[in-house]
């Protein structure tokens, strides 16, 4: 069987956005409270994994087996259904589609409810991971190299960063939206979460909950840094996933169905 058309991705695409875009809000913070537990299994994979390679193999070396280990948090988000802040750009964008106009306000309720409770789900994860003896002794220096890297970079390179981030996230979930097999939906966020821990992209949620780990465990990264940098992430993914992808791939989805018909 082969891979499915563009327009056929949408209408698969659109009918999950109606979907997302009709729900209570209770369901809404739920969903996105569970997406912040399964990034912080990530990260914490990705602490174990490097901390525990860097010893045998170098800190290069542990840093790709730390990325790969980071992609069970995305295997989690495919096979539980949760909710980043990032996967809400194309797919409820799609729902928009035929809908009224009072549905942007849903849309709006999506992009502030679901990012706020990703924090703070992986927030309240950091604080109890953090006591000590919990994690693996040496997590914790791994977790404050991660942030100290991110906070030592400059803002236009955060802000680039973020950019790519988000256009990766979103292309990701156009290729989960526009398959059947889990096995294959797996495949492809594993991969993307691979790539976005491999070059330190700045991604909104990830990164804020990386620099929450890493200020639990004696980082030097002020309260004014982390919060700026939740704006200027959360800028760069929205133009990343909504202006370099979304309208791509609804223009080429728009593209077929012209000339299917």
């Amino acid at each position: 069987m082969g891979a499915p058309e563009p327009e056929q991705i949408y209408e698969r695409t659109r009918d999950e956005g109606a979907r997302r875009l009709e729900r209570p809000f209770l369901e809404v913070v739920t969903t996105a409270l569970a997406a912040g537990f399964d990034v912080v299994a990530g990260v914490v994979a990705l602490a174990i994994v490097s901390s525990e390679l860097s010893h045998h193999f170098g800190k290069h070396a542990a840093h790709v087996g730390g990325a790969v280990a980071f992609g069970m948090a995305f295997i989690f988000l495919v096979i539980g259904r949760g909710e980043l802040f990032t996967e809400n750009f194309l797919v409820p964008l799609a729902g928009l589609d035929g809908k009224e106009r009072n549905a942007w306000w849903k849309l709006g309720e999506l992009w502030t409810v679901s990012p706020v409770c990703n924090i703070v789900a992986g927030g309240a994860m950091a604080v109890i991971l953090t006591v000590h003896g919990v994690l693996p002794f040496g997590t914790g220096k791994t977790l404050v190299d991660m942030a100290g890297y991110t906070s030592g970079r400059s803002w236009l390179t955060l802000f680039v960063s973020a950019v790519f981030a988000g256009a990766l996230i979103t292309a990701m979930t156009w290729f989960v939206e526009g398959q059947d097999a889990m096995g294959i939906r797996v495949v492809a966020a594993w991969l993307a979460a691979a790539l976005l821990v491999l070059g330190n992209f700045n991604h909104v949620i990830v990164a804020s909950i990386e620099l929450l780990f890493g200020m639990r465990f004696g980082a030097h990264v002020s309260w004014s840094f982390f919060f700026a940098n939740v704006g200027v992430a959360a800028g760069g993914n929205l133009v990343g996933g909504v202006g370099l992808v979304t309208l791509n791939r609804f223009t080429q989805a728009r593209s077929g169905q012209g000339q299917s018909a």
